[in-house]
This record gives C-alpha cells, sequence and structure tokens, in this order.
C-alpha cells in the first residue's frame, strides 16, 4: 500500500483548520500529522512532525507566513509549502511563490481542490488554483508591465546591495524618488523583498558584465 502523504496544517484560525483536516482525512491517502495555530510552533514541531506538505496561512499573528515558509526550506528543503488564503491579489500571490511556496489555494475553493494541489505539488509541480492562475501572468517577460530605462538602472543599484540614499547620491537624484522608482518596480515585477528583487536581477541577466559580487 502507498504511504499516506503527512500534511500539516498552520491556520490562526482553529475552526478553519478543523475543517481543513476533516476533509483531508477523508481520503485513504492523507495523513494529517498535525494542526499548528501559529507558524512558530509550526517550525518548533518540524522534525517530530516530519510533514512532507505543510498548508501555510499568510496572516497570522506570530509570523507571517512567507516568513515561515524561508525558514521551514532552510531547515527542511523538501518540503512542499503550500498556502491557503483568502487574499487573491498577484502581489500576495507572486510573493508567495517568490518566496518558495510550491502552489497557491484560495480558501473559498472546492474541498476537492485542496487535495488535487497536494497530489500536484508532491509529484513536483507547481499549482495555482483557479482564481489564482492569472497572477503568474506578471512573471512572464511578454505579459509584465515592462520596467522603464531609469527603473532598471535603479534596480541594478539595488540589486548591487546600495541603500535607497546611495542611489539617490549615484544617480543626483532625491531619496523619496528612488523609494518612489523602488516601489514601481516591485509592483511592476510582482516582487515584495529586496531579496527577490536581486534574485530576480540574477536570474534574468540585470547584473551579467557589472562586476558584482555577492
Amino acid at each position: 500500500m502507498k504511504t499516506p502523504i503527512k500534511v500539516l496544517i498552520v491556520d490562526d484560525h482553529p475552526m478553519v483548520a478543523e475543517g481543513i483536516q476533516s476533509i483531508l482525512e477523508s481520503y485513504d491517502d492523507i495523513s494529517v500529522v498535525g494542526t499548528c495555530n501559529a507558524a512558530r510552533e509550526a517550525i518548533d514541531r518540524l522534525s517530530t512532525l516530519d510533514p512532507d506538505v505543510i498548508l501555510m496561512d499568510l496572516n497570522m499573528p506570530d509570523m507571517g507566513g512567507l516568513t515561515a515558509t524561508e525558514i521551514v526550506l532552510e531547515q527542511r528543503p523538501g518540503t512542499r509549502i503550500l498556502v491557503l488564503s483568502m487574499h487573491d491579489s498577484p502581489e500576495y500571490i507572486a510573493s508567495a511563490l517568490n518566496h518558495g511556496a510550491m502552489g497557491y489555494v484560495l480558501k473559498d475553493v472546492p474541498t476537492d481542490e485542496i487535495k488535487q494541489a497536494i497530489d500536484v505539488v508532491m509529484s513536483g509541480e507547481r499549482y495555482l488554483c483557479t482564481g489564482a492562475r492569472g497572477s503568474l501572468e506578471p512573471k512572464d517577460a511578454s505579459a509584465r508591465e515592462a520596467l522603464t530605462g531609469r527603473e532598471q538602472t535603479i534596480l541594478l543599484q539595488l540589486a548591487q546591495g546600495k541603500s535607497n540614499k546611495d542611489v539617490a547620491l549615484a544617480l543626483e537624484i532625491s531619496v523619496r524618488t528612488v523609494e518612489t522608482h523602488r516601489k514601481n518596480i516591485k509592483r511592476k515585477l510582482g516582487i515584495s523583498s529586496t531579496a527577490g528583487l536581486t534574485r530576480y536581477a540574477l536570474e534574468h541577466g540585470v547584473l551579467q558584465g557589472t562586476g558584482a559580487r555577492f
């Protein structure tokens, strides 16, 4: 008999966690190894519970789901993180994927879609529910809103580790102008963190030939 997929549910709303647990426990090939109401608790119990898949809420009081996702993947890189959230904006979805989540499912999906999402990420594929699927488009070069020349210059400076003040001095513009450009760059690329900007710059060749070192 096939070994059941071990699933850990992390959500600060006990009723949501219990509801998902009851759904998943109706499947013979899934074993819910635990439910945690806080991200820190989930991290502390990782080695004991040894989950294959973590259903991770984004908004929790002690630690955000994105931070928790990064910590989990640092400690146990093979774990599949499947974000389960009420937020359907492209920024949330792109940010979750940039932080290492394998999938994104909205909390209002049909119950069998959660099971489908678990199966897909366990196979090594990325999963986006129907409501979230269109949010991958900003990551495609053909669909993404193009950066201006000035924004590309500022992205390069930021990816080299320079502060807003450093960039302002180098380009002879105000710090406030740099901050505005930085917000626009993050919005256009669907990236929420400076680390994400650096990763984007490396992956898309922005840093090639600059002599930058990390």
